[in-house]
Order: structure tokens, then sequence, then C-alpha cells
């Protein structure tokens, strides 16, 4: 399967230049999810936090998901509460991930550990699913059909 594996390059975090987006997720437990993510989408750890705050970074192909546990207001948020989601149906984000082989990742995520809402299915321009992660956070997995394109 090797046709499903997503090549690490080096890409940089902090960038040097320019920018580089990161997506943060609250977490129940840091070293729960680090492992998760590292062990189905073959994510490289690059930290796992610690007792006084800092959070867990991954690596996952060209982007990286920042991982800590929920909190209150702080200085530079002052009315902002972080809390994993109390209601794993009601969401208002996602994680999308873009594959070439839909099938081959669904069976080889699926051996991973990774809970699947429902097998692949066609959607228009696209055949998609959903990954369940530990705290609840839906991640689409989706393959564009052939002769699709954006805008």
């Amino acid at each position: 399967m090797s046709d499903v594996q997503v090549e690490q390059k080096n890409y940089r975090m902090p960038p040097q230049d320019g920018i580089t987006i990161a997506h943060f997720i609250t977490v129940a437990d840091i070293e729960r999810s680090a492992r998760f993510y590292e062990k189905v989408f073959g994510g490289k750890i690059l930290s796992r936090g610690d007792s006084s705050g800092a959070p867990g970074y991954i690596q996952i192909a060209n982007t990286w998901l920042i991982v800590n546990v929920g909190g209150g207001p702080t200085p530079d948020k002052p009315t902002v509460t972080l809390s994993v989601p109390s209601d794993p149906d009601a969401v208002s984000s996602f994680m999308n991930i873009r594959v070439a082989d839909i099938h081959a990742c669904y069976e080889l995520w699926r051996s991973r550990g990774a809970e699947f809402i429902t097998e692949p299915k066609d959607k228009y321009g696209e055949t998609r699913c959903y990954i369940r992660d530990p705290d609840g956070y839906i991640i689409e997995v989706g393959q564009s059909k052939p002769d699709f394109t954006y805008g």
C-alpha cells in the first residue's frame, strides 16, 4: 500500500519566511491524540507537550496539528474557554484530507484503528467519508472524481 503513504517533507515550523498554517484542536489527553494522529495518518510527533501547558505538535504531510488540553480565558483571549466537543454530532468545522485513493486509505486507516462513520460514499465531484478522532472531532477524507476541477 505504498501509494497511500504520505511523503514527509521538511516543511518548517515555525516558518523562516512567509507563513505556515497549523490547525489547533482542544483534546482531553495530548498523548492519546498524538498517538492517534501518528498511528492512523503516519504523522510525526514533534512535541508531546508538558505539564506546564505546552501543546503537542504533530506534522501530518504538509501541515501541522497542534493539540492541547482545554482551559479558561487567558490575557490574550479574555472571553474564550477551550474545551473538547460536548456533542460530537454538532460541528462547525473539521479537518479535510484529500487523497489519491480513498478506498486504499479507508482500508489502511481502518486497520490502524480509525473509526469511520460510514464507508466511502459518492458525492458531487468526489467520493468521501468521515473519521472520528478520540475526542469526537470529525475528519473528512475525500477523493476528487476524474476530470473534476475546482473553481
